[in-house]
């Protein structure tokens, strides 16, 4: 029987982690080029791991819904979610319900604020 220690398990977590800012630094430079071109990769990467943090703040963690967090954040700004310019992001944010299904409504109500502009 194989035996995970609680120190190879954190290990193993942290290159999940390190893997998924790596596909996510790539999905970034590929669809705002522009934005990742102005941070750098170095800023580019904090702003991925601050992402993950805030996305969890509001339960969401599962890799697509971090994934489309971390996308709000470049198109509205990195604390989008406390601007008062964007109340009804942090309104859906902190409602209630399965955070998939606030994700879902999160992205609906920016691609109509889009819309708009």
């Amino acid at each position: 029987m194989l035996t995970i220690r609680p120190a190879q398990f954190a290990v193993l977590s942290q290159w999940e982690v390190q893997k998924f800012e790596d596909r996510t630094l790539v999905h970034l430079q590929k669809f705002f080029p522009r934005q990742c071109a102005a941070l750098g990769e170095r800023r580019l990467r904090e702003s991925i791991q601050y992402g993950i943090r805030r996305a969890a703040n509001y339960g969401i963690t599962a890799r697509r819904d971090v994934c489309k967090y971390i996308d709000l954040m470049i198109v509205f700004g990195r604390d989008f979610d406390a601007d008062k310019r964007f109340r009804w992001a942090g309104e859906i944010l902190r409602g209630r319900g399965h955070p998939g299904t606030r994700m879902q409504a999160l992205i609906m109500q920016a691609k109509l604020r889009l819309r708009k502009r």
